[in-house]
C-alpha cells in the first residue's frame, strides 16, 4: 500500500472509531475492477449483495460501515468475494481459507486478502478428476456408427465405495481438451476446485460429437435444418449408453440424480432429451441452445400424468445473437404455464449480457449449474 493509501486507511480510522457502527476496513494484495462483497451467516451468504457492497476508497483499500439498525449475530462469520464463490477470496498459495469471524459491533474491523480467484480458479491437481476413456468406439447400434466416449470420475473414486449422481454432456471434444481449437469448458479444472470447497461430486459422462454430421445427429425431427437424427441419437443415450454406465460405474442410476446437457445444438438435443424421456432426466442444463430451430418446441412432457420434480439450467449471453435471450425467456415462460407445473418445475435462468456464443463462458456457467442442478435447495 502506498503512502496515499495508507494515510487514507488511517483517516478512516479515526473517523469511524468513534461510531457506534462496526466498520470493516479491507486491503488486498491484488486488484482489480470487479467490486468487492461481504458475504455471511447475517444474509445467508448471499455472494451479490448490493447491501453489503463495500466501497472503493484507494487502489488495494476497501470500507464497509454497518447500518445503524444492522441486527448482529453473536459472531459475525464471512468471507469477501469479488461476486461470486467463482471468485472468492484465497491465500497468497492459492489455497482456500476458512470463514472469517468478528465478535465486534462497532469500531474498526481490519482485514488483508493476499489473493482471488478468477472463475474457480487456480484449481488443485490432486482433486482432478480420473479421466477414463470408456471406449475408443463405443457402439451406437441406432445409428450403426461408433464414438469415443469418456467418463471424468471423482478423484477419490477408486479410494471410495460411493454411488454418485451422473451428467451426461455433449461434445466431449470441448469439455477438457487443452487443444481444442476454440477453447474448452475446463470441466475437469471445475471439478478440481468444487471437490475441494465440498460442494459435491458426480461423474460426468461425454460424448464426443459426430464432427461433420454434428448438426444432424442434434437435430431432432424434420425442422428447419433438415431432417435430422437427434431421436435415435437420444435413444442411444437412455438405450444402451445409460445402462452401460449404470452397470459398469458406481452411479445413482434414479431420475433424480440423472442429467443431460450441452450447449447450442448440444443444448437443443439434451431439452429433447427431457422431453422424450422425462422418466430418466431429471435434470437438465441447457447453454445457449438453438432454439431458432424449432422456436415452437413441442413441450410433450408436460402432459405426464403425473409431473416429476425436474430442475433445468438456462443459460443465455447477450451477445450471441438478436434473439438467444427472448428464446430462452419464452421458454422457461412456456415450461411454467401450466397449471400444476409451477411447484415440480424448478427452472433457474442465468443471463449474461456480455455472453458471446463460445466455450469460455459456457465453462464461467459449467460449475454454478452443477452446483444448482445437484447440490442446492434453492429453487431460482
Amino acid at each position: 500500500m502506498s503512502k496515499e493509501e495508507s494515510s487514507v486507511a488511517e483517516d478512516l480510522e479515526i473517523k469511524n472509531i468513534i461510531e457506534p457502527q462496526l466498520n470493516i476496513i479491507l486491503t488486498t494484495d491484488e486488484d482489480d475492477e470487479r467490486p468487492v462483497y461481504i458475504s455471511g451467516n447475517f444474509n445467508d451468504w448471499v455472494t451479490q449483495d448490493k447491501k453489503f457492497e463495500m466501497e472503493k476508497v484507494g487502489q488495494g483499500l476497501y470500507h464497509f460501515k454497518f447500518e445503524h439498525d444492522f441486527v448482529y449475530p453473536d459472531e459475525l462469520l464471512y468471507k469477501f468475494t469479488r461476486g461470486d464463490w467463482s471468485e472468492v477470496e484465497i491465500d497468497k498459495y492459492g489455497n482456500r481459507t476458512e470463514n472469517r469471524s468478528c465478535k465486534k459491533h462497532n469500531g474498526v474491523h481490519k482485514e488483508h486478502v493476499a489473493k482471488w480467484r478468477h472463475n474457480w480458479l487456480p484449481f488443485k491437481s490432486k482433486f482432478l478428476p480420473k479421466v477414463h476413456l470408456i471406449s475408443e468406439e463405443f457402439e451406437i447400434p441406432q445409428l450403426n456408427k461408433t464414438r469415443r466416449v469418456w467418463a471424468l470420475l471423482p478423484h477419490d473414486y477408486d479410494k471410495s465405495t460411493e454411488s454418485y449422481p451422473v451428467l451426461y454432456l455433449q461434445d466431449a471434444q470441448n469439455l477438457f481438451n487443452e487443444k481444442a481449437k476454440y477453447g474448452n469448458w475446463e470441466i475437469d479444472k471445475k471439478l478440481a476446485v468444487m471437490a475441494e470447497y465440498n460442494i459435491g461430486k458426480i461423474i460426468v459422462v461425454a460424448v464426443e460429437h459426430a464432427e461433420k454430421e454434428r448438426i444432424k445427429e442434434y437435430n431432432v425431427g424434420n425442422t428447419v435444418l433438415g431432417n435430422g437424427q437427434g431421436k435415435k441419437y437420444i435413444r442411444f443415450v437412455t438405450e444402451t449408453l445409460k445402462p452401460f454406465v449404470d452397470s459398469n460405474f458406481r452411479t445413482k442410476s434414479d431420475r433424480e440424480n440423472t442429467g443431460i446437457g450441452g450447449s447450442s445444438m448440444g443444448g437443443l438435443v439434451s431439452i429433447f432429451s427431457g422431453i422424450m424421456y422425462p422418466e430418466i432426466f431429471g435434470k437438465l442444463m441447457i447453454f445457449s441452445p438453438s432454439l431458432w430451430v424449432v422456436p415452437k418446441i413441442k413441450l410433450s412432457f408436460l402432459d405426464m400424468d403425473e409431473p416429476q420434480d425436474t430442475r433445468i439450467y438456462l443459460y443465455a449471453g447477450g451477445d450471441e445473437s438478436a434473439t438467444m435471450i427472448d428464446h430462452v425467456k419464452n421458454f422457461k415462460k412456456r415450461l411454467l404455464k401450466k397449471e400444476g407445473y409451477t411447484d415440480k418445475m424448478k427452472v433457474r435462468l442465468s443471463i449474461n449480457m456480455e455472453g458471446k456464443h463460445n466455450e469460455r463462458y459456457w465453462s464461467d456457467e459449467f460449475p454454478k449449474a452443477i452446483e444448482w442442478l445437484y447440490f442446492s435447495d434453492k429453487n431460482e
